[in-house]
């Protein structure tokens, strides 16, 4: 049906879309009233930390089993957190394609992909579950945040697209989500334009987005005055988002008085790689501290990542290192790498611990999924894969311990299981069959 009196130029509707579209700055005004949520129920968070091109295998799996067990080389830098560590071995990959499967699968528990470069296929990831639940409660539904450039065009695995490597993250099965790597990106995906976390700053762009939505609101009404009825049906879907938009504005409001450590907005990424994570692995713990999101995605590297670590005596590209052929001593060249990289997460998780939340800190809140998609990446293997979570999980992670499940249960399973710790059960995750048990070792 068109309109009664005359005909709308599209122009007018797009320019109060686009007043609209422009205020998801807004999801990052301002975070959440530290205060109020001290005395509140601690509030579930996510996060994954994927690592790249398998694992040397033999410096990760700890010895021994259950609450007795040695931490091995890799894990070592986490030695401190080890009360919060839970090491699971036995788990096969949904999806066992070399590299697009690995990361492909990781949050997904995706059974199949794609059959070439552009046709993209997959499942909704377990992280994009979680934010449809928690999007209500926070500014921001999740982040979804690496080290490295995307490429969503082309392939790079296989025949496959590009997409199946560079991201971990889903919305559905035929939209994965970029992940983005420059921190001015991030900065402002939480915090808007405003330049800092500043107090001030912020409240004076919520007034300045107020003001504009204050008028757009407006406009709408005005408009559904000369609409049909078909139109309006139409535009009341669209103002409900205008009206989400308000909310995230009133709960900005409640949550402006938190004062939150000073960071300027980056100009763009460090040419150092540790200089670049830090300020990366910073943002996020930002983001959880000030409850803007309570989901993150992290890719330390994407696979097939070339990255050297010559500040480590890894001189050579770390994909080619990784196809040993299970040479004893590249193995153990291959294992300084994760071992590297559990140091820079053990840095992060630090921080975490170091922050308080609630009746406790951030870290005891926390459940982090941290491994890869292949273990023997000389054969693109996804068997036993190298998984482990760390953290709390808001009272619902048993003590550390080293599990290993002895029928190669899917990964897809310990998805499906994470989201009942989450308080967020669903049916299935991607071709996940079952729950798995963490809390008590005689169920295994």
């Amino acid at each position: 049906m068109t309109l009664i009196n005359k005909s709308l130029p599209r122009r007018t509707v797009l320019r109060g879309i686009g007043a609209t579209l422009a205020l998801p700055f807004l999801d990052a005004m301002a975070p959440v009233a530290s205060a109020a949520r001290a005395a509140a129920k601690p509030v579930p968070r996510f996060q994954a930390f994927y690592t790249p091109n398998g694992m040397a295998m033999p410096y990760w799996t700890p010895k021994g089993e259950g609450t007795d067990f040695e931490i091995s080389r890799i894990l070592e830098p986490l030695a401190p957190f080890r009360d919060q560590m839970i090491v699971l071995s036995g788990l096969k990959s949904s999806w066992n394609y070399i590299h697009a499967g690995a990361s492909g699968s990781f949050l997904t528990g995706m059974t199949q992909g794609g059959r070439n470069e552009t046709e993209i296929l997959g499942e909704v990831s377990m992280d994009q579950l979680l934010a449809r639940h928690f999007a209500r409660d926070t500014q921001v539904a999740s982040l979804a945040v690496a080290m490295d450039r995307p490429n969503n065009a082309g392939a790079c695995t296989g025949n496959l697209s590009c997409v199946y490597t560079h991201t971990i993250s889903w919305r559905s099965k035929t939209q994965p989500l970029p992940m983005e790597w420059n921190p001015r990106a991030v900065f402002e995906t939480l915090f808007g334009d405003s330049g800092s976390t500043d107090r001030e700053a912020r409240q004076a762009r919520m007034r300045q987005h107020k003001s504009l939505l204050d008028a757009v609101t407006g406009k709408l009404a005005d408009l559904k005055r000369e609409l049909g009825v078909h139109d309006q049906v139409k535009l009341d879907e669209y103002t409900e988002s205008v009206r989400d938009v308000e909310r995230r504005i009133q709960r900005a409001e409640e949550q402006s008085d938190l004062e939150l450590p000073e960071m300027r907005q980056p100009q763009g990424a460090p040419p150092a790689f540790e200089d670049h994570l830090e300020l990366m692995l910073d943002l996020q713990l930002l983001a959880f501290q000030s409850d803007l999101t309570r989901v993150i995605t992290f890719m330390i590297g994407k696979e097939q990542s070339a990255r050297p670590y010559p500040q480590i005596g890894v001189p050579e590209a770390h994909h080619p290192l990784s196809h040993h052929n299970n040479l004893p001593e590249l193995v153990a060249h291959m294992s300084k790498i994760n071992r590297y990289h559990a140091e820079l997460f053990s840095k992060y998780v630090a921080k975490l611990r170091a922050t308080p939340d609630g009746d406790g800190n951030l870290l005891d809140h926390t459940t982090i999924m941290y491994g890869t998609g292949l273990s023997n990446s000389t054969r693109h293997s996804g068997d036993n894969l190298p998984i482990m979570l760390l953290g709390g999980g808001a009272g619902r992670l048993p003590s550390g311990r080293h599990i290993r499940y002895g029928n190669e249960p899917s990964l897809a399973n310990l998805l499906l299981t994470l989201m009942d710790k989450m308080d967020v059960p669903v049916d299935r995750v991607g071709g996940s069959t079952g729950r798995l048990p963490l809390d008590t070792l005689s169920d295994l």
